[in-house]
């Protein structure tokens, strides 16, 4: 039964009494690949093993993104009202208070300026962990300024989506920036200043059908959902089953709504390119 123990330095010790790896120093794929985080933070949160792109939030693209990690964010302290007095199992004004205090975030983006590649550059990123990265009207007066910052400054915009789509407790509020932040890209276009719009996992609702499909430039990361409803509602409605990878990004990609995708690693790269290109 020797190999129940082990020796170190000639003591013999049960196998129980060994020390474990400290939590939180590892990730693991879908796939079951597994990953020291510092290592994965070193490759952009990509996996090298089975290209899975990990999801991450405004910090970390900020980080990849910009020289240096270096930039302003903008309007930083702007917070969401309760317009509808909203209560599902907890009111709302409750639930943006535990969010942000969990996330340490104020609403569900963040927007900032700084360089990129040499560049100058507006990125607006948001965040998933923040009630599903659900478009509210902090969401939408965010981004829109945001927009006006970079047509001002004639800097180019990238936003960087990644949502469930229109935040249900502001109801009529919510689905409001979706024309908003629509009529201000507009304003971007008719300046001839660039925006690239990059689609994550997931993009979905009413930020697809707005400003996530409006960029001069359509990019999405490798297998993102991107649609409207989600794939299981789409079933139920029309009782058939769908196509392999249907909503997929590759999908999306071959029937004609993406420009390209983008590996993580180099989407610092791409992007600095083609504005180098175009710009």
């Amino acid at each position: 039964m020797s190999w129940f123990k082990r020796k170190e330095k000639g003591i013999t010790t049960p196998t129980r009494d060994k020390k474990d790896a400290p939590d939180g120093l590892w990730e693991r794929t879908p796939n079951g690949h597994i990953i020291h985080k510092k290592d994965l933070q070193n490759n952009a949160y990509v996996c090298p093993t089975d290209n899975y792109h990990f999801p991450i939030g405004s910090k970390e693209y900020f980080e990849i993104l910009f020289d240096k990690n270096k930039f302003t964010e903008l309007d930083i302290g702007m917070q969401s009202a309760d317009p509808l007095e909203f209560v599902d199992k907890k009111p709302y004004v409750k639930r943006l208070k535990a969010t942000q205090n969990k996330t340490e975030l104020t609403d569900a983006i963040r927007t900032a300026y700084g360089k990129v590649g040499g560049v100058a550059m507006v990125i607006a990123c948001m965040d998933f962990q923040f009630i599903g990265g659900s478009m509210g009207s902090v969401v939408g007066e965010k981004l829109a300024r945001a927009i006006d910052y970079a047509r001002e400054n004639k800097f180019p915009l990238l936003v960087i989506s990644r949502s469930g789509g229109a935040r249900m407790m502001e109801a009529g509020f919510s689905l409001m920036q979706m024309a908003k932040t629509s009529a201000k890209l507009a304003l971007l276009s008719e300046a001839k200043i660039p925006y690239i719009s990059l689609l994550t996992d997931p993009t979905t609702g009413g930020v697809t059908a707005s400003y996530a499909m409006l960029g001069d430039f359509n990019i999405s990361e490798p297998n993102a959902l991107i649609g409207f409803a989600g794939p299981r509602v789409i079933r139920e409605t029309i009782g058939k089953d769908l196509p392999d990878g249907f909503q997929r990004a590759e999908f999306v990609l071959e029937h004609g709504f993406l420009d390209f995708i983008v590996d993580r690693r180099m989407l610092k790269k791409r992007v600095s390119s083609l504005l180098r290109m175009i710009y």
